[in-house]
């Protein structure tokens, strides 16, 4: 095999693949109704066009017989007259349109039989662009029909390139968020184990939080400690400050009294 039929026989594959792939069997099917319709509409024009040429030749023929009825009644007048030349030429003149009646007749009956012969041919075309018109439909149908099934069982499946799309999309996201999410806690625990410093500040590891609170508690027991030598030792010791307190706070009716006395006296 030479390169350039390679060539051809490849080209030819490779178009062939993409004619079968861009093809659409309901656009086939009415794109062949079409085409029949056409040839319908050809053949019905045949069929008027054979109507007209009858009728055109029958009307030459009854205008020839017309003619014919004419030149007898003439050929009638002359020999009542005595012109006898005269009506032998009338009746020369019908004979000869005698011979082109028979013509045209001939003729409108090759057109009779043209004109059965298509109208049978339309008739039966007619039959079978209409059966074929149901059997297009149905066909249209269940294509559509098995289509709508096969995209309805990839979308179930994912297999489907609309729906595979969206599945590597979802798988990518949770990829992403796993990844984000062990990151996180990775960072979470160097921190924690003091492995990394926060910048922040705010977070400290479980070693620090426990010396704080150590740290924190032994302030407070040392405050109470510090405020309790701080106070008078005995219990008599707070006596004279609590007599001291009480002897500042006066009664109002004793007050009243001791100035009723000094006025009378």
């Amino acid at each position: 095999m030479s390169i350039f039929r390679r060539i051809a026989m490849i080209f030819g594959a490779k178009a062939n693949k993409a004619l079968d792939k861009a093809e659409n069997p309901n656009e086939t099917l009415d794109y062949s109704y079409q085409k029949q319709l056409e040839l319908l509409q050809k053949v019905r024009r045949g069929v008027a066009d054979v109507a007209t040429s009858r009728k055109r030749l029958e009307l030459q023929i009854g205008q020839l017989e017309q003619q014919q009825t004419k030149l007898q009644s003439q050929a009638q007048k002359a020999l009542e007259v005595n012109r006898e030349d005269l009506a032998r030429e009338a009746l020369t003149r019908r004979s000869g349109l005698s011979q082109q009646i028979a013509d045209l007749q001939a003729q409108h009956q090759n057109l009779q039989a043209e004109e059965q012969k298509l109208t049978t041919a339309s008739q039966r075309l007619q039959a079978k662009v209409d059966a074929f018109r149901t059997k297009k439909e149905t066909i249209k149908a269940t294509y559509t029909a098995a289509e709508a099934q096969t995209k309805i069982g990839e979308a179930f499946s994912g297999i489907s390139e609309e729906f595979g799309d969206v599945g590597l999309a979802i798988q990518r996201a949770e990829d992403k968020t796993a990844q984000l999410q062990a990151r996180a806690g990775a960072v979470d625990e160097l921190i924690a184990s003091g492995a990394l410093d926060d910048m922040t500040g705010t977070s400290k590891d479980d070693l620090t939080a426990q010396l704080d609170a150590l740290s924190s508690d032994n302030d407070v027991e040392m405050e109470l400690a510090r405020m309790r030598e701080s106070l008078p030792s005995g219990p008599s010791a707070g006596r004279p400050a609590l007599e001291a307190e009480d002897a500042e706070v006066s009664d109002p009716a004793a007050d009243r009294s001791a100035e009723g006395r000094g006025g009378v006296q």
